[in-house]
């Protein structure tokens, strides 16, 4: 088995060729490189995808419920967990005041 990699080695410009390389950069209207405000402002890519994090997170358990249940909840559509959890929350609000 041969010990030699078969990526290509990275070799890093020396001092000229990076001043050479950025004199070029500089002198193309459409390669200007970053300010160090731009470059300040820029975030990772991973930390964009995805959806947004909520304020109010809310927990992920496991719970039965009674099959005409949730083909009631099922049959209003879309979004029908968001109603679901909507009639939960006013019972829970109804009933915690009453106690």
């Amino acid at each position: 088995m041969s010990r030699t990699s078969k990526r290509p080695t990275v070799r890093m410009p020396t001092v000229e060729e990076d001043r050479a390389i950025t004199a070029a950069a500089r002198s193309d209207p459409d390669a200007q490189p970053l300010t160090p405000k731009q470059l300040k402002t820029m975030v990772p890519l991973k930390a964009l995808r995805g959806r947004p994090k909520s304020e109010n997170k809310k927990l992920l358990v496991s719970v039965r419920y009674s099959p005409e249940v949730i083909a009631y909840f099922k049959s209003t559509g879309e979004g029908w967990q968001s109603l679901m959890d909507s009639v939960l929350r006013k019972y829970v609000a109804r009933h915690s005041r009453s106690a």
